[in-house]
């Protein structure tokens, strides 16, 4: 039985969960010719949990193959995905920052905002998680629920001018400058960070690990 295991994600923030876990791991990232983004690619009128799960399983079937290729030593090799969804639609990472202010601003709203307007807006933090090896694999889903205070448009824009949006799912980091205008959030806190610790733990003590 390995202790540790491979993380294949190349998210700062998932390393430092995996960290306040105690849990050994070593990086197990993409080769230069595999094509990682498009793994992340949306099928039309696919629902958001759907989503999130089916890419985390993609990432996972990537992952194993590398290693086998690679030729590292063998143990469980964790994959895990987010995505933001507001109803039915999915909100991946922004394309630049004109992407990121239109996105924050559909989950944020401006002035003028009523109580039920807002809460209407709700929108979902869905992360999907899975760990495997060649023989047995385990998957969990995360699911989150944030709202925004309303932010004016100069508000957004130095937001985004910050750079914080660029490269996460739903254009926000909640344990970043975002947090100044989260309202109210319900579920993992660190599910909607990129990893959540509960269902994690729980998938790698079915793996041996004791946590």
């Amino acid at each position: 039985m390995a202790d540790f295991i491979y993380l294949a994600s190349q998210s700062p923030r998932r390393r430092q969960l995996l960290e306040q876990l105690g849990v050994r791991h070593e990086l197990l990232l993409p080769d230069a010719d595999e094509d990682a983004e498009a793994l992340e690619a949306v099928k039309p009128g696919e629902a958001p949990s759907a989503y999130v799960q089916r890419v985390t399983q993609l990432k996972l079937d990537a992952a194993l193959a590398r290693l086998q290729r690679r030729g590292w030593p063998p143990a469980p090799v964790l994959c895990s995905d987010t995505t933001v969804a507001l109803g039915r639609r999915i909100y991946g990472k922004p394309a630049d920052e004109a992407d990121a202010r239109r996105i924050l601003s559909e989950l944020a709203g401006g002035a003028g905002t009523t109580a039920a307007q807002a809460q209407g807006r709700t929108h979902r933090v869905l992360t999907a998680v899975a760990v495997g090896t060649a023989r047995k694999r385990q998957s969990a889903l995360s699911d989150s629920r944030v709202r925004f205070a309303a932010m004016s448009r100069a508000q957004i824009a130095a937001y985004v001018a910050s750079g914080e949006p660029m490269g996460k799912a739903g254009a926000y980091a909640v344990q970043g400058r975002a947090a100044a205008y989260i309202e109210h959030l319900s579920g993992s806190y660190s599910g909607i960070m990129g990893l959540p610790m509960f269902e994690t733990a729980r998938l790698l003590r079915a793996f041996g690990f004791a946590l």
